[in-house]
């Protein structure tokens, strides 16, 4: 299936032709800022994208995907398919050809065996990784040449590109991580702060939540290619002064993440100096339920561990609480024409998203009807109700940023009306998506009742993403509070449905089972989704190569990006 993203406004520029470079390194310098600034440059230790992202420019995927969603080889000679003969006719099998001559950034050869150790990091027994799902049902990660990497499955995988494919799944080097197996993994501080990458660039110092800079790998498969010799990623500070940074004043070519108001944004681009590009990918805006209980009196290892919230996980409750929302108007004031009302966890690509009624409006009366049914009412006085003697009252967290701020507003009147208190925190971005196990901030501990941010997922199969609902991916303090379910949502049903989405080829059949999925997440409690976003950044108007990708890493083929004639 071809999935094209949306792009408004300006068009990105198409990659440049490697006969275009001189040589490597001869556009000097690109400076690139996420306000959200990297603290960790290993994803399998951190779900927050901007690590992610800026880990893309260093370590790689063996495939990944291009800006039409479509997988492209990266480190290897072709992606597998029944076709080729590279995934088995019974579809248990997937066999990779890494291309000859590939060397990591210290010039010892990139192998098989790197790639099998990358699945025994990601799953050893005793420790918590964050893209643990896209492993799900490897039986084995063999290794018959240094070229040749066989990835068998323990049934039928009709979609086999989970492992090491997209910017979330990529190759660490053997030797850098022998000793980083397990509980030791986020006390590799050398080696998840300064990667060895097969990548374009290479680290040359990491100041967490403030700076990276990097330079060109010499030994990049490459030779035309990076064409800059050096960057500088600023981290930190807020979207509206990276917004400016490259549209108004020009100190930065790429700013990434620019959550602001369309009239914001509308006013930079004015300053001439670049332009924003936009796309919908599966990005969504939701709030997440905790299922768990957050009591600060619980001890730290079974606060968002123990079982059931007081109040959250009655139906009326997270009903009313959505039912309350006004969507429309949150797409109005926070994303103008790069947002879309939703009531799914996964709207694009659009098979998978179901026909969710009444998500549109909002509806305070109703919401109060249904509280008011469920016996969850206000015996007091105070304007609170409680449940079973509890107060409806929640900690609403998210990450510091003035959009996020405006929606917090909002719905704490909202659910006010409604008879539910609402306290508001906010989190430096750095922190709450830093995932850091000592942290109490960060989104994965989920010390609240209720958090918003968004994500996405690399590619156009929502298989490996829709696992993240599953029981066993909650964090947990021996996870090291890794995981992707943060809101602790477990139902056998959805487990059970998720396992026949894995076993399923039909393309009709999938994208049935992702409906269902999609309604069961929200019908049942796990997140309230609120807007379905586009992906926004901007460039300078002298960067070029840049293409937006909303299906992989934003930074994908920054090898490919250089510095305009004349500018």
């Amino acid at each position: 299936m071809k999935i094209k993203a949306l792009v408004l406004g300006a068009v990105a520029g198409l990659a440049l032709a490697p006969a275009a470079f001189a040589e490597r390194g001869s556009d000097g310098q690109v400076n690139i800022i996420y306000w959200q600034a990297p603290s960790i440059l290993n994803p399998f230790l951190s779900g927050g994208t901007k690590d992610v992202e800026a880990s893309s420019m260093i370590i790689e995927p063996l495939a990944r995907y291009n800006e039409e969603g479509k997988i492209v080889p990266w480190l290897v000679e072709e992606v597998p398919t029944v076709e080729n003969g590279g995934v088995s006719e019974d579809l248990t099998q997937i066999t990779w050809k890494i291309t000859p001559g590939i060397t990591w950034s210290d010039g010892t050869p990139f192998t098989s065996e790197d790639v099998k150790f990358t699945y025994e990091y990601c799953t050893h027994p005793e420790g918590g990784c964050a893209q643990v799902t896209k492993f799900e049902g490897v039986e084995s990660v063999e290794t018959p040449d240094e070229h040749t990497v066989v990835v068998t499955f323990d049934e039928p995988k009709p979609f086999p590109y989970g492992p090491f494919v997209g910017g979330e799944s990529p190759i660490i080097q053997a030797a850098q991580f022998a000793d980083c197996l397990g509980a030791k993994a986020p006390e590799c501080t050398e080696a998840n702060f300064n990667p060895i990458g097969t990548g374009p660039f290479k680290v040359v110092e990491f100041r967490p939540n403030d700076v990276i800079t990097m330079e060109a790998n010499e030994n990049f498969r490459d030779p035309a290619k990076p064409a800059f010799a050096s960057v500088t990623f600023k981290g930190g500070g807020d979207a509206t002064a990276a917004g400016r940074a490259v549209m108004e004043t020009g100190e930065f070519d790429y700013a990434w993440n620019l959550q602001l108001a369309p009239e914001v944004l509308a006013q930079m681009e004015e300053g001439g100096k670049g332009v924003a590009v936009a796309g919908f990918g599966p990005l969504v805006e939701r709030l997440m339920l905790n299922n768990t209980n957050p009591d600060p009196s619980l001890g730290p290892d079974e606060r968002s561990v123990v079982r059931p919230h007081p109040f959250l996980s009655d139906p009326a409750v997270y009903r009313a609480m959505s039912m309350a929302i006004d969507r429309p108007l949150l797409v109005e004031i926070g994303y103008g024409k790069a947002g879309k009302v939703t009531c799914n966890w996964v709207p694009a690509p659009e098979v998978y998203a179901a026909d969710i009624e009444g998500c549109e409006t909002q509806d305070i009366e109703g919401a109060k009807a249904l509280l008011d049914e469920a016996g969850i009412t206000d015996t007091d006085g105070d304007g609170i109700r409680e449940k079973d003697g509890v107060p409806l009252k929640v900690v609403y967290q998210t990450s510091t940023n003035a959009v996020r701020q405006d929606f917090q507003a909002l719905i704490k009147q909202w659910w006010s009306e409604i008879g539910i208190e609402t306290e508001l925190r906010n989190i430096n971005a750095s922190v709450f998506f830093g995932g850091d196990p000592g942290s109490p901030d960060t989104f994965q501990k989920f010390y609240a009742d209720v958090q918003m941010y968004a994500n996405t997922f690399n590619g156009t199969d929502p298989q490996s993403y829709f696992g993240n609902g599953l029981c066993d991916k909650a964090p947990r303090p021996e996870t090291q509070w890794q995981g992707e379910n943060i809101s602790r949502f477990c139902s056998e049903e959805y487990d059970a449905l998720h396992r026949t989405l894995t076993q399923t080829a039909d393309a009709d059949k999938r994208a049935e089972i992702g409906q269902q999925l999609n309604r069961m997440m929200f019908e049942r409690g796990g997140m309230i989704p609120l807007v379905h976003r586009g992906r926004l950044s901007a460039h300078s108007n002298t960067l070029g190569g840049v293409v937006l990708n909303v299906w992989d890493s934003e930074l994908w083929n920054v090898a490919d990006w250089y510095r305009k004639e004349g500018s």
